[in-house]
């Protein structure tokens, strides 16, 4: 952690110090300079260079480590979301959810690798909607260069990716929850790999790698649209092409409840995802200035606090009961609705994103319902609609353009859907992506993978 007081070397440990290293300081000083990015001034004190390098390269080697830790915490949602998923679905389908969920986190690491990174973040020769590459377009004679500089960033290019390729996993992670309990398990996994592969980084270079959206004014802080909205509709785009659950709706349409296995899990799950949320946000700010790393805590806090408190109060008004998964949704509901704007709200608005935030995910949860969209988890609701929510806020009461916040909500929107939907029906001529309705009813631990995450009962429903 920096401190705002600065070191000074003793005067007579300068002295003597000074005749003991001058030798060795001149061989290395260039070499030493280049690696900490500092440039030593022709008429510098060996004192002055000392508290240069010292004030940079400590910089630097903080908010690199900052983004690195953060990128472990965006690591750890994915255990929230497996948490989540399991616990708010039927016990005999805990070993798909922990499978895929598993297939997810490597299938995005990787992808991310080969072909999302310098998708994502492309060269000055971006026309600002499309252009695909990754590390294989590097020439190999410049690749460890490129990838240890830092070009004028306080973080190295290593660090940028694996912050950058957690994000992309996340976008799946989505749709994940969404067609949980009958999906074919190597059907999702294609679907995976082209959605995260090659859409996500896509469509996030719009706004994060100089496309047309951001050179517009657009503004998504940590991805309410680039990652949530876009996995939000995605999911919908799937769920509309797989169909409910079987038992999910009687003979003239009405909903079922499907109760989960386990509450307990879904609310870890939750509780994790909330810790992750810290470094999902707070990395974002790219470096470890203390003001702004401490007002997007406070301001993620804060919404992910007043997204449960909303649920927690409107969902007793609506259906006459406390739902504790409209009290676990709420808090992510406040999470995703505060993630455009969490740099630049203050504590009042914050609070106000992540109230609509809550209590528009219990709306959507129900609505969605009741036209036919089986989502086990709300996820369409949490991620979609809040997604576009936030990002719209931000045009409100952050530093977005308005006009060009719902330019943004309505491209990830309807890109995310149609590419998604496409896919997935590709996918589904080609491959099928539904359980038959025996091993739907049987479990898809048993049906796909032979296993059963709770041996000791048989037939768990």
């Amino acid at each position: 952690m920096r401190t705002n007081q600065r070191r000074i070397l003793p005067p007579r440990l300068v002295a003597v110090g000074t005749a003991t290293l001058v030798l060795a300081l001149c061989a290395a000083s260039a070499h030493g300079a280049a690696e900490a990015g500092v440039r030593i001034p022709s008429e510098a004190t060996f004192a002055e260079y000392i508290d240069n390098l010292s004030e940079e390269y400590s910089y630097f080697t903080v908010s690199n480590l900052w983004l690195l830790v953060a990128a472990a915490m965006v690591f750890v949602m994915h255990t929230g979301f497996a948490m989540l998923e399991s616990g708010l679905s039927r016990s005999k389908n805990t070993v798909n959810i922990l499978y895929k969920n598993f297939f997810v986190i490597s299938c995005g690491l990787v992808t991310y690798a080969i072909v999302g990174f310098n998708t994502m973040y492309p060269p000055e020769t971006f026309n600002g909607i499309l252009r695909f590459g990754g590390w294989f377009g590097i020439d190999p004679d410049k690749y460890m260069e490129v990838m240890s500089s830092r070009s004028g960033n306080n973080y190295a290019y290593w660090t940028d990716f694996i912050f950058q390729a957690m994000f992309a996993a996340t976008a799946a992670t989505i749709v994940s929850g969404a067609v949980a309990e009958r999906i074919k398990l190597y059907s999702f996994m294609v679907f995976t790999i082209l959605l995260v592969g090659i859409a996500y980084p896509v469509a996030g270079s719009w706004t994060w790698g100089g496309g047309w959206l951001e050179r517009n004014g657009f503004v998504d802080f940590a991805g309410s649209s680039v990652v949530h909205a876009f996995g939000g509709y995605a999911a919908l785009a799937a769920v509309l092409v797989l169909g409910p659950r079987r038992g999910k709706y009687d003979a003239k349409g009405k909903p079922r409840a499907i109760p989960g296995h386990n509450l307990s899990l879904a609310a870890l799950g939750v509780f994790l995802l909330w810790f992750g949320w810290y470094g999902f946000n707070g990395g974002s700010v790219l470096d470890a200035h203390p003001e702004r790393v401490g007002r997007v805590f406070v301001t993620t806090s804060l919404g992910a606090a007043s997204g449960a408190f909303a649920a927690m109060i409107v969902c007793p008004l609506i259906l006459k009961k406390a739902d504790i998964s409209m009290a676990l949704n709420g808090v992510l509901a406040g999470l995703v609705g505060i993630t455009a704007s969490a740099d630049t709200l203050n504590p009042g608005a914050a609070m106000l994103v992540g109230a609509i935030s809550g209590a528009l995910v219990v709306v959507a949860i129900l609505f969605f319902d009741r036209i036919g969209v089986d989502d086990p988890v709300g996820a369409i609701s949490v991620h979609g609609i809040c997604g576009t929510w936030g990002t719209l806020a931000a045009g409100i009461w952050g530093e977005g353009k308005f006009l060009w916040q719902v330019v943004g909500c309505l491209a990830y929107a309807l890109f995310a859907f149609a590419v998604g939907f496409a896919i997935f029906s590709a996918v589904k001529f080609v491959m099928g992506v539904r359980v038959t309705a025996e091993e739907e009813d049987e479990g898809l631990d048993v049906a796909e993978h032979g296993q059963q995450a709770y041996p000791e009962f048989t037939g768990g429903k």
